[in-house]
């Protein structure tokens, strides 16, 4: 979802950025690059840890979340090709959402988009344990789907993304978030490379 359907990258660096200012510590950008594809646990832990906070960590993930709830409400950022890609391919084949995000904030997303009924399964990082680049949330999301992986195919656009798809043995479509580019070593693990999901037909997949 984030940085593929959703331009959120940004409102999660700036949210982040703003919750750790409002506790008097500042949240670095390579602070921000280093919990990509992390599920919400795992970024909350080093934000507890930059902040010094003796606090749960439920208490974090909730901060973080209401703030990005209400810059969706405000401005949901699609990204070209976005709804129009999930519907047409909702027509074909049984979808999955695999997303880092926190599955209220996924559902909250997907509604706002009109596209949540377009979902047979959606899976958060938080559900499995390990964010990306784990392949758990693409492994659930495939078993929800009745899926194999060698028959499941999956849109990423971050290098913690492609790494996990291709861990999870799955046909892997990159599209690559121009904000947070993957590196050229996770692009050359895609079997396919898109500028946009504008330039993506059904026809490319195997």
């Amino acid at each position: 979802m984030d940085g593929l359907l959703l331009d959120s990258e940004v409102y999660w660096e700036r949210t982040r950025t703003e919750y750790c200012r409002s506790l008097g510590c500042r949240w670095r950008p390579e602070d921000e690059l280093g919990v990509k594809g992390h599920n919400s646990r795992e970024w909350a832990q080093r934000i507890r840890g930059r902040c010094a906070l003796d606090v749960p960590l439920e208490t974090i993930i909730a901060g973080v979340s209401d703030r990005m709830r209400t810059l969706y409400h405000e401005r949901l950022p699609l990204l070209p090709g976005a709804v129009e890609t999930v519907r047409s391919l909702h027509c074909l084949y049984p979808l999955g959402m695999a997303s880092s995000s926190p599955p209220s904030l996924i559902r909250f997303a997907m509604t706002e988009a009109g596209i949540l009924d377009c979902f047979t399964a959606i899976v958060s990082s938080d559900d499995v344990g390990r964010g990306k680049p784990s392949p758990d949330v693409f492994l659930e999301t495939a078993r929800q789907l009745g899926s194999s992986t060698s028959g499941t195919a999956v849109f990423e656009d971050s290098s913690s993304g492609i790494t996990a798809a291709r861990a999870a043995g799955m046909f892997t479509i990159a599209v690559p978030n121009p904000h947070y580019p993957p590196s050229d070593d996770a692009l050359q693990l895609a079997d396919l490379v898109l500028p946009s999901l504008l330039d993506f037909n059904a026809s490319m997949l195997p």
